[in-house]
């Protein structure tokens, strides 16, 4: 018998609201290091996503049928490639990991402010993959 492993290429994500640091629910920060700062935190109906300065907390929660919560933990430095799209009220986070994982992150209703505040997390998010990698090849 032959089986064939699926795995899933890239999962997509809208965010819309900004959550301030305060309102995240508890099991939320329990997955944020003591040396880590919280830099960004969005939310959809079901979903949420912490940025801090190492990595990045997606909370995936499905509540069709049997409700589950899936929580993805991303260091910055497993990004392979990245890419943040600028449109019309809207920004695009595009990610490749080491591991082939891919991830789109969609912020929607975006005014000028809050794309200025996307891009600045974007930066230091690269800049940490690149301290981390000189660090490393050293």
């Amino acid at each position: 018998m032959a089986y064939i492993k699926f795995k899933e290429l890239s999962k997509y994500f809208d965010f819309k609201t900004e959550i301030a640091e305060e309102n995240l629910p508890e099991y939320a920060t329990e997955y944020v290091e003591d040396f880590e700062n919280i830099l960004l935190s969005y939310k959809n109906t079901k979903d949420f996503v912490v940025f801090t300065d190492h990595k990045m907390i997606l909370f995936d929660r499905d509540t069709l049928g049997a409700y589950y919560k899936k929580i993805h933990i991303f260091p910055y430095v497993s990004i392979s490639s990245s890419a943040i799209n600028f449109k019309p009220g809207k920004v695009e986070l595009l990610f490749s990991f080491d591991s082939g994982y891919q991830l789109h992150i969609n912020f929607i209703n975006m005014d000028h402010n809050k794309k200025e505040n996307i891009k600045k997390v974007y930066k230091k998010m690269m800049a940490s993959k690149i301290t981390t990698y000189n660090v490393e090849s050293r």
